[in-house]
Formats: C-alpha cells, sequence, structure tokens
C-alpha cells in the first residue's frame, strides 16, 4: 500500500467494515450465505453440484453472478465519471444500500437481497486504477497474503510495520462483521440503512473534498 495515503487507507478500512457489516447481516438473512464474500459462495456452489442439492447450487450461482454485475457497474460508473472520483462510486453504493433496505423492509426479499450483492461488488471500484481494483475492500485473503509476506519481509531486514495496513483491512472487516450481526439480531434489515447513511455520509465527505481540489 506505498502508493496510498494515509487518508486512503483509513477509508479503505472503514469500507472493509461496512462490508463486513453488511455481509453478516446477509449471512443472517440467507442462512449461510454470503453478499460480499463470494469466495465462501463459490464453495457452497461445489458442494451443491457434489452433494446434488441444486438450491443450494442455483443460490450461490446467483449470488456470484450478481456480485460480477456489480463489479461490472461499478467499473463502468468508475470509468465514466472519473477513477480519481470516489465520491461518485460511493454515492452509488449508498443508493443501493438504501434501495435493498427498503425493498426488503417492503417484503420484497429478492430484490432487496440482489441490491445488497450489487453495491458489495460496486464498492470494490472506490479504488480502481486504470482498469484494476487498486484494494480489494470485501474478500480478505489476499489481504492477509500480503500481510504474511510483509511480516517475512520484516524478519528478514525490511520494512518493519508494510504488514500494518493489510491486517488493518482484515481487522475492519472482522469488526464490521461482528458489530453487523449484533445490529441484525437487534434491529432485523433496519440495520441496513445505518450501511447506507454511513457511506453516503462518506460519499458527501469525498464530493467536498474533491470539489476543494478541483
Amino acid at each position: 500500500m506505498k502508493d496510498y495515503r494515509r487518508r486512503d487507507v483509513a477509508l479503505a478500512v472503514g469500507l472493509s467494515g461496512v462490508a463486513g457489516y453488511v455481509d453478516a447481516i446477509g449471512f443472517l438473512k440467507l442462512g449461510g450465505f454470503f453478499v460480499s464474500f463470494m469466495s465462501g459462495n463459490s464453495t457452497r456452489l461445489g458442494v451443491g453440484i457434489a452433494t446434488g442439492q441444486w438450491t443450494m447450487a442455483r443460490t450461490a450461482l446467483a449470488l456470484i453472478g450478481l456480485f460480477v454485475v456489480g463489479v461490472v457497474l461499478g467499473a463502468l460508473v468508475a470509468r465514466k465519471a472519473g477513477e480519481d472520483r470516489r465520491s461518485v462510486i460511493l454515492a452509488l453504493v449508498a443508493a443501493l444500500l438504501a434501495i435493498a433496505a427498503a425493498l426488503i423492509s417492503a417484503g420484497f426479499n429478492t430484490a432487496g437481497v440482489a441490491a445488497m450483492v450489487l453495491a458489495m461488488g460496486a464498492e470494490n471500484a472506490v479504488f480502481q486504477r486504470d482498469g484494476d481494483v487498486g484494494l480489494g475492500l470485501t474478500y480478505m485473503t489476499g489481504a492477509l497474503v500480503k500481510a504474511g509476506q510483509r511480516i517475512a519481509t520484516a524478519l528478514t531486514g525490511g520494512d518493519r510495520w508494510a504488514w500494518g495496513p493489510y491486517t488493518l483491512l482484515w481487522a475492519g472487516l472482522s469488526l464490521g462483521g461482528a458489530l453487523g450481526a449484533a445490529a441484525y439480531l437487534w434491529f432485523g434489515v433496519l440495520a441496513l440503512w445505518a450501511a447506507a447513511a454511513l457511506i453516503a455520509i462518506l460519499a458527501a465527505a469525498k464530493a467536498w473534498r474533491e470539489s476543494l481540489r478541483g
């Protein structure tokens, strides 16, 4: 993460926290499927196919497909708006989460969950660079691998703290997951509004900074 400023790292950790929060809500709502962690859904897809549990397989495949659509949507919006205008992607994610909360509250569970998954896919475009994901915000395997590699570098005389930001990304997602689960147990789907509101505030703050930058 050498190319990112501390402010960017803080934003990334916060967004990972939101991803964990939303993923925990989705996990509890769907009974063991994920809205941001597609490795888990891919495993469930394989298990479903192997064991003939076709409902499991169809659900996992649908979630994976929606996530990819969300990634495509986020990438296209980032390219259209300019990859340095992160406020636009944040606004998109906030809108999708608000739509998800509204739809599920109104009883349209399938459409609401679809909006959640689209939001999580689109969130990965916040740090898009030249059409590629600069920082993965909704999955932590890569971050943990990089943290381990940086620890090895530190142990052999390299940068002592390069592992820190990657560990913070993981910690942010894990803490967000705990908060999301607790919020869902207390408030049900209403907990999604908190995530939408937080992302909307971040979008407004980013838009203000971008306007000052010109």
